[in-house]
């Protein structure tokens, strides 16, 4: 118990730069305190005591904002930041070392029955009012962009974006606590750059091509000649 309270705290003091103790972690932080109750209702939702893990999480969301079904389970060293407007359901699975920012969703799609909610891996990054949906497998080391919805499954050490989210393809190997989740990249930005790029390619083509002061063409037809012609 004792360990698994000292894991929490560390997996705050180390990823927030504006905690200034422990003891302001423990009576402050609201996802801290979200975290800690939900591992109380998790404890009583497994002996049976429904009805007590639902009373635990009602008084912990009006106390922080965050809902987190009893039935969730959560691994070590997670770190909820902020935390207002986060949902996670009750089937879902939140590996160690994840980090989830505030307004965040891991849920249903509303058609599944049994598991219906997300996995994720280890070191998963959740930014600020992603979506998570469905009975998908999030891969280790994925950071999910702010704002994102992700419907299916991600590779590990992948980053997505966008909505519906794309998968764009990370380094090999990463940290085990990513938070740089500001810097993603924008592939339809790149793909309409790309596009750009050989538009401008080919018009410098087509007009290296064009006939200059020759008698291919009539002055009403050629631009160029007809230029010549009204000097």
């Amino acid at each position: 118990m004792f360990e698994t309270l000292k894991r929490d705290l560390d997996a705050v003091a180390a990823r927030d730069p504006a905690a200034h103790s422990r003891w302001e972690i423990f009576f402050c932080y609201p996802g801290f305190k979200a975290v800690r109750s939900h591992r109380r209702a998790h404890r009583a939702y497994e002996k049976g005591h429904f009805f007590l893990a639902r009373l635990i999480n009602f008084h912990s969301y009006k106390r922080t904002g965050i809902d987190i079904h009893p039935g969730a389970i959560l691994g070590n060293g997670v770190f909820i930041d902020h935390g207002t407007g986060v949902v996670i359901g009750e089937t879902a699975v939140v590996g160690d070392n994840c980090t989830i920012y505030q307004g965040s969703t891991l849920g249903g799609t509303g058609k599944d029955t049994g598991k219906r909610h997300p996995t994720l891996g280890q070191g998963v990054t959740v930014g600020a009012g992603a979506k998570v949906l469905g009975p998908i497998n999030i891969g280790n080391h994925v950071k999910i962009g702010a704002g994102a919805i992700v419907l299916k499954d991600v590779p590990d050490n992948c980053t997505v974006v966008g909505n519906p989210g794309r998968i764009v393809r990370g380094p090999a190997t990463r940290p085990d606590i990513d938070l740089n989740h500001g810097d993603l990249p924008d592939p339809m930005l790149e793909k309409v750059q790309a596009i750009e790029s050989q538009l401008e390619q080919l018009e410098m083509e087509e007009q290296s091509k064009t006939p200059r002061n020759c008698d291919a063409c009539s002055a009403k037809d050629c631009p160029a000649r007809k230029r010549e012609n009204e000097k």
